[in-house]
């Protein structure tokens, strides 16, 4: 992996979150009804990092779930030998919510649609959001964030490598050539 460049610092990505829990508070009304579930691995730590901000802001604990969308891709058949399912760890309904499903980057759109399809099996949520720190383009399916922490347009040699404190020892997101 070859670093071309910094997309955010660790004071970039804390006002990043700061901001994006501004938004949703404000576009949703509020967090009375809101869950947030985060997809293995990475979008587990977005929501943290989103859970705790709006907990802040608000003086709540908003519930806050884990999705491992292993078993809902649509590319098992290709990758039968390589996914490992951790499980989900969600101690709520949905029935009524709205649930804020997070991910670190949103690129093909695939994941989100696993997301869905294992939300619809739990219930029936009043409305669906979806967050993304980073979206980089080359949709597959037609699935946008609501909340996007920061676009970069990428072309298809490139890479988002969003690296975290608690996993990596750090707080950034970088592009990368994948040559």
């Amino acid at each position: 992996m070859v670093i071309k460049g910094t997309l955010m610092d660790e004071a970039g990505m804390n006002n990043t979150f700061r901001r994006l829990a501004h938004q949703i508070i404000e576009k949703e009304g509020g967090i009375e009804d809101l869950v947030i579930i985060g997809i293995r691995t990475r979008g587990v730590t977005v929501a943290k990092r989103i859970k705790a901000c709006l907990d802040s802001i608000e003086g709540a604990d908003v519930p806050m779930g884990i999705f491992d969308i292993a078993l809902y891709r649509d590319d098992l058949e290709d990758l039968s030998s390589e996914i490992e399912f951790s499980g989900s760890e969600i101690g709520f309904g949905v029935d009524g919510k709205t649930v804020l499903i997070c991910d670190d980057v949103i690129y093909t759109g695939r994941t989100v649609r696993a997301a869905i399809s294992e939300i619809m099996q739990m219930g029936r949520p009043s409305r669906i959001r979806f967050l993304a720190l980073i979206d980089r383009g080359h949709r597959e399916l037609p699935f946008k964030a609501d909340y996007i922490g920061k676009s970069v347009p990428t072309s298809k040699r490139e890479g988002v490598a969003v690296r975290f404190f608690e996993d990596d020892g750090e707080d950034a997101v970088y592009i990368y050539d994948k040559q």
